[in-house]
């Protein structure tokens, strides 16, 4: 019995350690990898990194919208280098752009009554060119047209374009303007009636009234005043207007 237990003894004292000595202590990558959390993470890390190299290999063959592809060249370019030098200019030829023309029927017998103030006319011109009314002088920003007979006559458009105003003024009559490409406007007054609307599309040469009076320029007899604005200044419209 005694020698059994000096046996336990010797187990016991064997198994504690020993007084002094240097315990083994688990590394720190055996730490990191006791935590619950680690392995999730490295798996996460893991997916990402595959997912990232397969969108690189996926996407590395192809070209940006504003790459050119080697060897080839532009449709542009091409139809360019096919297309004569002269032809884009017979292509704008073929279809022309309005010029602005007189509005009226270039059969009639016609006369300018009061023509446009140009400032840099000579004295007498300029003189020529103001309207009096109501005891004032003012410049004549248009050109009045009346007939050899002194008979009313059709009032043409002298543009194309969208009918802005058709109204009756208390000293012009009745009055329309149509506006049209480029900033410009034509103005007709002293009319006897309407025949267009506002919002009315107009063709170049169509029929838009009849010339009558006006309170404004009396002294004319039936006539057609007639404007042409620039971005909403007025200009001659003789520096406009194509030969008839």
């Amino acid at each position: 019995m005694s020698d059994q237990n000096k046996n336990t003894r010797k187990i016991e004292e064997a198994s504690k350690p020993i007084a002094g000595a240097s315990q083994v202590k688990p590394t720190g990558l055996k730490r990191l990898f006791s935590k619950r959390w680690v392995f999730p993470a490295v798996y996460m890390a893991a997916a990402a990194i595959i997912v990232t190299i397969l969108w690189l290999n996926g996407s590395g063959g192809e070209k940006t919208p504003n790459e050119p592809v080697a060897g080839t060249a532009s449709v542009e370019s091409e139809e360019a280098a096919a297309t004569p030098s002269g032809s884009q200019e017979a292509l704008e030829a073929a279809v022309p752009a309005e010029s602005l023309r007189m509005p009226y029927d270039e059969k009639a017998d016609m006369a300018v009554s009061l023509p446009y103030y140009n400032a840099s006319g000579s004295a007498e011109e300029r003189e020529a060119a103001l309207v009096e009314y109501d005891n004032k002088f003012t410049p004549h920003t248009g050109i009045d047209f009346a007939q050899a007979d002194g008979k009313s006559f059709e009032v043409l458009a002298a543009l194309s374009g969208k009918v802005t105003v058709a109204e009756k003024s208390p000293i012009n009559g009745y009055e329309i303007q149509i506006e049209h490409a480029g900033g410009l406007k034509t103005v007709y007054q002293s009319l006897a009636d309407l025949k267009v609307q506002v919002g009315d599309e107009v063709k170049q040469g169509d029929t838009i009234a009849m010339a009558d009076r006006s309170e404004m320029e009396a002294s004319e007899g039936i006539h057609l005043h007639f404007e042409v604005l620039n971005n909403g200044q007025p200009v001659d419209p003789h520096s406009l207007v194509k030969e008839q």
